[in-house]
């Protein structure tokens, strides 16, 4: 498995990030480009890129903000994102399908993680499928139930990780 290496992504990337994202979601769920871009722009210091031989083979990227669960708002603009907000949300994590099931995406969610400790953030939020639950509670997040959102007409669960340097 080569080294990935982590960093903030910048407006550079966004080819190669918004190509991804059509790779690991359905059109109906997928971020669009705009949309990308918007987050870069307004909340980079949260938004990563993994590179492995200086090739971009996966991102994770949110928002901070006050609410205990994502509104589908979110997904659309970043007018809900809070600089100061107490929780960090995960808006997606992607790995392109050529690098998938390496540890990859772990490592990306383990960053983030590190990150919104570093931000003093009382808890990571997310929403994911079922075939997901199990995967994000590898990690200690907890299922909240059937999410609220309707984002591209899917099924929803929100997951919360309550952070301990609180």
């Amino acid at each position: 498995m080569s080294k990935l290496i982590v960093k903030n992504a910048t407006l550079n990337d966004l080819n190669d990030i918004a190509s991804i994202e059509l790779l690991c979601f359905p059109v109906l769920e997928a971020a669009t480009k705009n949309s990308l871009k918007e987050r870069i722009s307004v909340y980079s210091k949260g938004f990563f890129i993994g590179e492995i031989d200086n090739k971009i083979i996966g991102f994770i990227n949110g928002a901070s903000t006050d609410d205990s669960v994502i509104k589908d708002a979110f997904f659309e603009n970043m007018n809900l994102h809070e600089n100061d907000g107490k929780n960090l949300v995960v808006f997606g994590l992607d790995v392109h399908p050529k690098y998938q099931r390496n540890g990859y995406a772990r490592e990306l969610m383990n960053y983030f993680i590190d990150f919104a400790k570093q931000e003093k953030k009382e808890n990571v939020i997310l929403t994911c499928k079922n075939h997901l639950i199990h995967y994000y509670e590898s990690f200690g997040y907890v299922n909240f139930g059937v999410s609220e959102s309707e984002h591209g007409g899917a099924k929803w669960y929100d997951m919360i990780l309550k952070l301990k340097n609180n």
